[in-house]
């Protein structure tokens, strides 16, 4: 799997100029006013998963347009106290699967939200939250979906209902509202970035080979899906490349995660065919707040998998056990000896 993107080099020193829309700060403003005046309140009903060390619950939050979005909480049994929260986000395809599946962070003395991601489920976990929208004329998957506006754009609710997920988060008793960290793979790592830049006060942000950032970018070179979804849909319709851009534009992480402040670990692959280094790096060099990252060099889209983990576990034990600085750093340190 030879390198397809920029040297490492060339990715360190990249500072694409991306084009931002005026009211991005508007549209989204508006867009999160709505959902949460849509009103209605988060549901956890207990579950009984076998698991002795991890207490789950099955989770119904109002998101977009106040819609239903389902999840799994997971607290570890005999926690006291508020605890400092994950709130995850899926990767392509990935719904919220079964409940006794993803317990690591509850095993590590955090309490983990799990957001379902409407429309998905169909790769390695499958998933209970529809997609209401009913649009034609779009390439199979979601980056086409709603692309002749921001306004019916599918990571306009996506994005939302992640927002609103933070928010149930925050809002429940076993958790710490001041001690919430966001995180995912993928596609979870571009919606974690996004809901950095829309929603103050978070922990801590762990970006994992972000996709959706950069995205006309990704869309000219990445090899394997989803960015060829763009490309796909505008060898068909020739005309309205600049009209799909301008609407992808509302929903690129590396434009949201500038207004980013909290604290962030990221990781990225030099070697992915899916979310090409570049891209990732595109936001890693705007994101607003401070901002640590891990390079594997010689790896694919899985990044740093286990590895990776054993780095995020110290990294969250750390921050959540810290005492919070009273005023931001946007100071830069990278702990990878490749970036020194």
């Amino acid at each position: 799997m030879p390198l397809t993107d920029l040297t490492l080099a060339q990715c360190l020193a990249l500072r694409p100029d991306l084009e931002e829309p005026a009211d991005l700060d508007a549209f989204w403003e508006q867009t999160l006013r709505e959902a949460r005046q849509a009103g209605g309140a988060p549901g956890f009903t207990p579950v009984d998963t076998g698991l002795t060390e991890v207490s789950t619950y099955d989770v119904t939050v109002p998101g977009f347009a106040g819609e239903p979005v389902r999840g799994w909480l997971h607290l570890p049994a005999r926690a006291s106290g508020p605890l400092g929260c994950v709130v995850e986000f899926l990767g392509y395809g990935r719904g919220r699967g079964l409940p006794h599946e993803q317990v690591l962070w509850a095993n590590a003395g955090h309490a983990h939200l799990v957001m379902d991601t409407r429309g998905q489920g169909w790769s390695t976990a499958g998933g209970d939250t529809p997609d209401t929208a009913a649009l034609n004329g779009t390439v199979p998957g979601f980056l086409t979906r709603g692309v002749e506006s921001p306004h019916d754009h599918y990571y306009r609710r996506v994005f939302t209902d992640a927002v609103r997920f933070v928010d149930a988060a925050r809002a429940h008793p076993a958790v710490d509202p001041d001690r919430v960290v966001v995180t995912g793979v993928s596609q979870g790592g571009g919606i974690a970035l996004a809901v950095a830049g829309l929603v103050p006060g978070l922990a801590g942000v762990m970006p994992d080979v972000p996709f959706l950032c950069d995205i006309r970018r990704g869309a000219t070179i990445a090899a394997r899906p989803p960015y060829t979804e763009i490309a796909e849909y505008l060898r068909l319709h020739r005309e309205r490349t600049a009209t799909v851009f301008a609407t992808l534009s509302y929903v690129d992480a590396a434009l949201l995660a500038a207004r980013a402040t909290a604290p962030s670990l990221f990781s990225i692959a030099m070697m992915d065919e899916i979310c090409p280094p570049s891209t990732s790096f595109a936001a890693f060099h705007r994101y607003g707040g401070p901002k640590d990252l891990r390079v594997y060099e010689f790896n694919g889209h899985e990044g740093g998998g286990g590895h990776h983990r054993r780095v995020q576990l110290d990294w969250v034990r750390e921050l959540l056990t810290a005492p919070r600085p009273q005023t931001p750093t946007t100071v830069s340190v990278l702990h990878d000896p490749q970036l020194a």
